[in-house]
């Protein structure tokens, strides 16, 4: 089992920068891929980043390419999601989700359906 705890959300005004992180429990997070998601209100979860449980591959949705970034340091169990030049519509609370499969160790999935472990979520609100 593991348990995911997102950190680092707030309110922030449009251009500022935010990093949120998520501290997994456990002795394999090193070989899980990890994610981030988000989901604004009427609307349905999004996928944001992700990284391949080697670290090696990463991708984004291209919302925020090119602005967020996200990184992982297996020795503190953590994930980051370093967030630059912040959007109104970059409002939405934001998950961070951890998968186990093999298949992920060296693809880092945009699929919801791939992760099976989800954190609690973080607000992000960015103010124009």
């Amino acid at each position: 089992q593991v348990q995911l705890v997102e950190s680092g959300g707030g309110l922030v005004q449009a251009g500022g920068s935010l990093r949120l992180s998520c501290a997994a429990s456990g002795r394999t997070f090193s070989s899980y891929a990890m994610g981030w998601f988000r989901q604004a209100p009427g609307k349905e979860r999004a996928f944001v980043a992700a990284i391949s449980g080697s670290g090696g591959s990463t991708s984004y949705a291209d919302s925020v390419k090119g602005r967020f970034t996200i990184s992982r340091a297996n020795a503190k169990n953590t994930v980051y999601l370093q967030m630059n030049s912040l959007k109104p519509e970059d409002t939405a609370v934001y998950y961070c989700a951890a998968g186990s499969s093999g298949r992920l160790y060296d693809r880092a999935s945009a699929s919801t359906r791939e992760y099976d472990y989800w954190g609690q979520g973080t607000q992000v609100t960015v103010s124009s």
